[in-house]
């Protein structure tokens, strides 16, 4: 039996305007997840919730994965990551990839995860100039096209974040006390 749930989201700027930077430095998704909520809550004491995210390649033994955002080498150059995964992939037909997103919930009672996965497959070159990261590049299960071909609305349904979140809310609905 589900409840209504009485939750109000705020960010990290409404409780604090010193600026908070936690730089992800361990080796799993979980593990920056639960740093950055973690982090958060020590500080502040308020029920936190934080995430992280990584592109997982079979065929590279799950490369790029937690560092997705700095593959290439410099944080966020969406461009390079891209690049570097494909010549690293070359001409290989196993082309399995899944995207996984962490959430890491910490409060007073510990520390509670779930995750969301949206599996598919890397294409052989970029399509699309939506989205972001690796988007030009991952084709996600029972589609034809890209993330960044996708429209914002079917990739928001189907995106690993949207099935992330959705195991949040059942949850905090059903299992969290």
């Amino acid at each position: 039996m589900a409840f209504k749930l009485d939750v109000e989201l705020i960010k990290l700027s409404d409780i604090s305007s010193e600026k908070i930077e936690i730089e992800e430095t361990l080796d799993t998704l979980e593990g920056n997840a639960k740093l950055k909520s973690r982090s958060i809550f020590d500080k502040f004491s308020i029920t936190t919730i934080a995430d992280d995210t990584g592109l997982e390649v079979f065929e590279l033994n799950n490369e790029p994965g937690v560092h997705s955002a700095r593959y290439a080498g410099k944080h966020g150059n969406d461009q390079a990551n891209r690049t570097k995964l494909l010549a690293n992939l070359g001409d290989s037909t196993d082309r399995k990839a899944r995207f996984r997103t962490v959430i890491c919930l910490s409060d007073t009672n510990g520390d509670y995860f779930v995750e969301g996965i949206c599996n598919g497959k890397i294409s052989f070159e970029e399509k699309g100039a939506n989205g972001f990261g690796y988007d030009s590049i991952f084709i996600p299960d029972g589609y034809e096209t890209t993330f960044a071909e996708l429209d914002i609305d079917v990739k928001n349904i189907i995106s690993h974040r949207a099935k992330a979140i959705e195991n949040l809310i059942h949850f905090l609905q059903n299992d969290y006390k």
